[in-house]
C-alpha cells in the first residue's frame, strides 16, 4: 500500500472472510443480496412479516416481542423463518420486524423485509450482529440504495420463532404472495 492510502474492507470481502469458518458451501453474497421484490409497494414491515413468517402478531412492530410472550418461542439466536424484532428508537419510532431468510454464521444473517427502504420489499438483505456478547441485541443492516452496510447501529430484542419455520427456498417462493396478502390487510 502506498503512503497516505487507507485500507478499506468492503462488505463482500467481510462476508467472504466470515464464511471461511462456516461449514458447507454457502455463497456469502448471493446474486440478489438486497434485491428489491415486487417494485414499489405501499407496505409496512409488520403485515409483511406476519404474512411471510406465519407469526400471527399485530400492532406496532416494536411491541411484537412482548406480544409473543406465552404464544411463541423467543430466542437470542437466529433461525430461518424467525422474526427479528427491532427495539423502538429515535430512528425507528415504531420498531421494525424482518424475517430471517438465511443464517450465514453466528453473527450474520440474511433477511427479507418490507419498508426498510421506503415502500420496498428486499430479499436476502445482510444484517450483522455487533453486540459485545454475540446476543443480537445490536445490529447493523445492509442499505440497498448505497450497496453497502449501513452506518447506524440498531438495538433489537431478539427473534420470535415461527411455529412452522420455512426454508430459504420456501420463503423466496412465498414472498410475492406475502406481499399481496399484506397489502390486503392479511
Amino acid at each position: 500500500m502506498l503512503p497516505g492510502m487507507r485500507a478499506t474492507v468492503t462488505l463482500p470481502l467481510l462476508l467472504l472472510l466470515a464464511a471461511c469458518g462456516a461449514s458447507g458451501s454457502y455463497d456469502p453474497m448471493p446474486a440478489r443480496v438486497g434485491s428489491y421484490v415486487g417494485g414499489t409497494v405501499p407496505l409496512e414491515c409488520a403485515p409483511f412479516a406476519r404474512a411471510l413468517s406465519g407469526v400471527r402478531l399485530y400492532g406496532r412492530a416494536g411491541e411484537w416481542w412482548w406480544e409473543a410472550e406465552g404464544r411463541y418461542a423467543r430466542s437470542y439466536s437466529p433461525e430461518v423463518g424467525s422474526v427479528l424484532v427491532f427495539t423502538p428508537s429515535a430512528r425507528l419510532q415504531s420498531g421494525h420486524v424482518s424475517v430471517v431468510s438465511r443464517v450465514v454464521s453466528s453473527r450474520q444473517i440474511l433477511v427479507t423485509q418490507a419498508n426498510w427502504v421506503h415502500h420496498r420489499v428486499t430479499e436476502d438483505q445482510p444484517i450483522i450482529d455487533i453486540s459485545p456478547h454475540n446476543d443480537w441485541s445490536e445490529v447493523r443492516v445492509w442499505w440497498p440504495p448505497s450497496g453497502q452496510m449501513g452506518l447506524h447501529e440498531y438495538p433489537t430484542y431478539g427473534f420470535i420463532r415461527a411455529i412452522r419455520p420455512a426454508s430459504h427456498e420456501q420463503l423466496a417462493d412465498k414472498t410475492p404472495a406475502a406481499i399481496r396478502l399484506a397489502m390486503t390487510g392479511g
